[in-house]
């Protein structure tokens, strides 16, 4: 009888022991490969910086550290750095960004998502000289899906952006952004095999100074695009991929466009290509709701107002002599007192009136508005006959 008992003692023991000896080796097993997959971090990040250093971004790391055991990577890099060489149309000029540090994240059952945050401030510098930007944010962070191979998806998000111009003695505004928004993704494009990217920009309270009058003062902005005429996804310096686009007919095609400015209220969709001399060409057609308020920001209404300086002439009409104008009015003053003093201030609502005359009648968001081309010509930018800026090269 007593060895009847035993027996089943016995083989409840061995089960007992069974199940804490198989949590250790699947413990062991585990912590095992996450320490391989931690040692790879580097192994990795190294294939990759030479991978990028080949299409000019040479990126370091003053100190990298792994941690996230169990369930996942965090690599911590402090003081990282990336110098751009050959990234603008001028070969031969290089930057150099800086930021505080960036905090990297994988689960390491899902490993394709990768998730960071970037801790400011950041710094961008000619190669060798003093910084000309400062960067600034109260949260920073990135998204990709696909690593390590070609991204599918990715996404970078800052809140309370601020960028400062630093070469002077005092930091100057440069652009201001309450929130900004970037999404990216791969979509099935008309050309099997060649990857079109389809992105989605979000800006709110946003500001830009020394740009251009009609950007400073705070604007919402939503725009989405298609980018197509891309051969492939390796990294390459930004003039080799523009110059690949213009010889491939590659385009940007503008879906939609919303600017929201106060009561300036416009859309956008069109189409832009590159020319020959890496130059934007094409058409937006536009609708536009509180057009008048463009007038003054554009200096239009100050043409005929003073003695016009050529330079403002050859910003908004091409051609015409500021000579020719200030001469005609001065006649009219000899001939009779005052007349061209009288032609100029009423002048300028005639300037009004033509630019609102521009397209057609439309009515947008309930306003009334104005619905007309704006036309990219060897990168000016032109509303109706009147070039109201121009866009350097891109290669």
């Amino acid at each position: 009888m007593s060895n009847m008992t035993s027996a089943p003692r016995r083989r409840s023991l061995r089960g007992l022991l069974f199940m804490p000896v198989l949590v250790l080796v699947a413990a062991v097993a585990w912590s095992g490969f996450w320490f391989y997959a931690a040692s790879q971090v580097g192994v990795q990040a190294d294939a990759w910086r030479a991978q990028e250093a080949k299409a000019g971004r040479v990126y370091d790391c003053g100190k990298r550290s792994v941690a996230g055991y169990p369930f996942r990577l965090e690599i911590r890099c402090a003081d990282p750095s990336v110098m751009l060489v050959s990234q603008t149309a001028a070969p031969q000029t290089s930057f150099t960004a800086r930021l505080a540090e960036i905090l990297v994240v994988a689960q390491i059952y899902d490993p394709k998502l990768v998730i960071a945050e970037f801790k400011g401030p950041a710094t961008l510098a000619e190669y060798g000289a003093q910084p000309s930007l400062s960067i600034n944010w109260s949260k920073g962070r990135s998204s990709v899906v696909g690593l390590p191979a070609v991204p599918q998806r990715a996404s970078l998000v800052f809140d309370d952006l601020a960028i400062d111009r630093t070469g002077g003695a005092v930091a100057a505004p440069l652009a201001r952004a309450g929130h900004v928004e970037l999404h990216g993704r791969q979509i099935d494009g008309p050309t099997p095999g060649l990857p079109v990217i389809e992105t989605v920009l979000q800006i709110a309270r946003g500001s830009l100074q020394d740009v251009h009058p009609l950007l400073a003062q705070p604007f919402n902005a939503d725009i989405r695009t298609r980018l197509s005429g891309l051969k492939d996804l390796t990294p390459k310096p930004w003039p080799e991929r523009f110059r690949e686009l213009q010889a491939a007919g590659g385009s940007v095609e503008i879906v939609q466009s919303r600017i929201e400015q106060g009561d300036l209220v416009s859309v956008a969709a069109g189409t832009l290509r590159l020319n020959a001399q890496g130059r934007i060409e094409g058409e937006l057609q536009m609708t536009v709701a509180g057009i008048e308020r463009v007038i003054p920001a554009l200096g239009i209404d100050k043409l005929l107002e003073e003695g016009v300086p050529q330079a403002t002439l050859d910003r908004v009409a091409p051609g015409v002599k500021s000579q020719d104008l200030n001469n005609l009015f001065g006649a009219l003053d000899k001939a009779i007192p005052g007349l061209g003093k009288v032609i100029k201030q009423n002048a300028n609502a005639g300037v009004a009136a033509g630019v609102n005359s521009l397209g057609s009648e439309a009515v947008l968001e309930g306003k009334k508005a104005r619905a007309f081309p704006l036309r990219f010509v060897d990168g000016g930018v032109f509303l109706g006959p009147l070039k109201v800026g121009q866009i350097p090269p891109l290669f």
